[in-house]
């Protein structure tokens, strides 16, 4: 039988949020418990809260939105590869030692995925380097997940990677939970949410061995 690994991570009040991007809140706006006939919640965050795709506007005026994300790069085939514990930046001679030829999707597992569940941000996460994008591009990949809050180096300044990703509409995964499957390959199955004409949406991703 087929086993599902859910790789996206919960959505909670007070959740880890990447510096500057809108905290999450998410309250009772009606409540049996106070005569209403239903509980409905009001939810607020912002577009790259928590498991999130990244969509070429994210950096582009003019690029790709995330309910424009064909729905075929979202789903299929995907290699999850995992790198040791003290690599800090995942580079193109580190994608170089693994086979990705004819890959679409490739998931990339760190430390991060052991840092997802504290409490505070942790800035010198794992992150993929701009050689390592370019490496990515020039292989024909099309969906690439991280499993921290962004692909890119904290507070960079250049934004390379996400750049070089996204100028060609490889769609970015962030915020993966990717401690429990084991590196190989995988039917990946990620839906962001439809949000028309945004730069990126909450998702729910699966993996199925």
């Amino acid at each position: 039988m087929s086993r599902i690994y859910d790789i996206s991570v919960p959505i909670r009040s007070g959740g880890l949020v990447y510096p500057g991007n809108p905290e999450i809140e998410i309250t009772l706006q009606q409540a049996v418990a106070k005569g209403a006939g239903a509980n409905v919640s009001f939810v607020r965050f912002g577009s790259h809260t928590g498991t999130h795709a990244d969509a070429a506007r994210h950096f582009f005026d003019d690029g790709q939105t995330v309910d424009k994300i064909p729905l075929e790069r979202l789903i299929g085939p995907a290699l999850l590869l995992s790198f040791p514990d003290d690599l800090r930046s995942v580079s193109a001679a580190d994608l170089s030692n693994h086979d990705l030829k004819g890959r679409k999707r490739v998931l990339i597992c760190t430390r991060n995925s052991a840092l997802l569940s504290q409490k505070e941000f942790v800035r010198d996460y794992t992150y993929l380097a701009p050689d390592g994008a370019q490496y990515l591009v020039d292989n024909g990949v099309e969906l690439v997940g991280v499993d921290y809050l962004s692909i890119e180096q904290f507070h960079s300044g250049h934004h390379k990677t996400h750049r070089i990703l996204l100028e060609r509409s490889v769609v970015i995964l962030e915020g993966l939970d990717l401690s429990v499957p084991a590196p190989g390959e995988y039917e990946l199955i990620c839906l962001p949410l439809r949000i028309e004409g945004c730069d990126g949406a909450p998702a729910r991703a699966v993996l199925i061995a």
